[in-house]
């Protein structure tokens, strides 16, 4: 049944009978006779042939998305009891923009080459995702974390700073403290989960203060974020890596720099099982080296 499965999954992605044959290199007939052998069994019709193309049923669909946990889990129990054999298979991502743009991405060559066998399907957003529903193998999360339903693991905490654009600095002047903020406007980050705005917390005095600055605009993604602040419709906060370069280039200037911004805790989650899967286990192992060399 593995097998047949193997076969089943291939069909579906390359959405042909010949073009499966080819890359599991067995001939045609046997990839129509494993579909028809599945479909006998389960008495529904999962892909609907003619002489054109496939199209795949809506049981066809929902039996893909369990086949290819299946086929996971077995190949994951392989590599974990054969540690002579290197982490293989598909690793699905979910990783806020922030991070995939600043540090992810530009070091993901080096991951690939330490493991060819490894093919990552990269989900970037700032939405929280259901790691079982949509098939995730491991989330990168910034800042608080509330599912308990969830391994997590703490890798990091990651600088915030708080900035604007020139432009918007010279029509509405510098804030120098933090009560000057009342009379300033914010591109503010909401979740799209929860609703709630993120706060913005700063040091003063060795003590934390949380504040939550007028809104200009409100968005629910990191590059919005940043496209506004640089358009220069509010003061922003966002992780330091992310801001950097325009820092840099001029186009944000820092502001309240005698208010250090509290740190936001970066973690990894994964679902709960009793085994870590090799591929997730080192992606974490390698991530969690990789955002302590760019953050020190």
């Amino acid at each position: 049944m593995i097998e047949y499965l193997n076969i089943f999954i291939q069909v579906v992605e390359q959405g042909s009978f010949t073009k499966a044959a080819d890359i599991l290199q067995i001939h045609r007939p046997t990839v129509s006779k494993a579909i028809q052998k599945i479909e006998d069994d389960l008495g529904v019709k999962l892909i609907h042939r003619t002489t054109r193309k496939l199209s795949i049923t809506a049981e066809g669909d929902e039996f893909y998305h369990h086949a290819r946990h299946v086929l996971a889990d077995v190949n994951d129990m392989m590599a974990i009891f054969s540690p002579t054999l290197p982490p293989r298979g598909r690793l699905r991502l979910d990783v806020p923009l922030a991070l995939a743009h600043a540090i992810l991405i530009p070091n993901l060559k080096d991951f690939q080459t330490r493991y060819p066998g490894i093919e990552v399907v990269l989900v970037s957003s700032d939405k929280k995702s259901d790691l079982i529903t949509e098939g995730v193998d491991c989330l990168v999360r910034l800042g608080a974390l509330h599912n308990s339903s969830f391994i997590s693991r703490r890798i990091g905490d990651i600088r915030m700073v708080t900035c604007a654009a020139p432009s918007y600095l010279q029509q509405h002047g510098l804030p120098e403290t933090l009560a000057d903020l009342k009379q300033h406007r914010a591109v503010n980050f909401f979740s799209e989960h929860s609703r709630d705005v993120m706060e913005w917390k700063f040091i003063e005095d060795g003590s934390v203060v949380t504040l939550h600055p007028a809104s200009s605009v409100l968005v629910d993604n990191s590059d919005i974020l940043l496209s506004c602040g640089l358009a220069g419709l509010g003061i922003i906060q966002a992780t330091y890596v992310a801001l950097a370069p325009y820092i840099a280039s001029g186009a944000l200037e820092e502001v309240l720099t005698q208010y250090p911004s509290v740190s936001k805790p970066v973690a990894v989650m994964y679902p709960d099982r009793r085994y870590l899967s090799p591929k997730v286990r080192v992606f974490i192992d390698w991530f969690s080296d990789v955002l302590s060399m760019k953050l020190h």
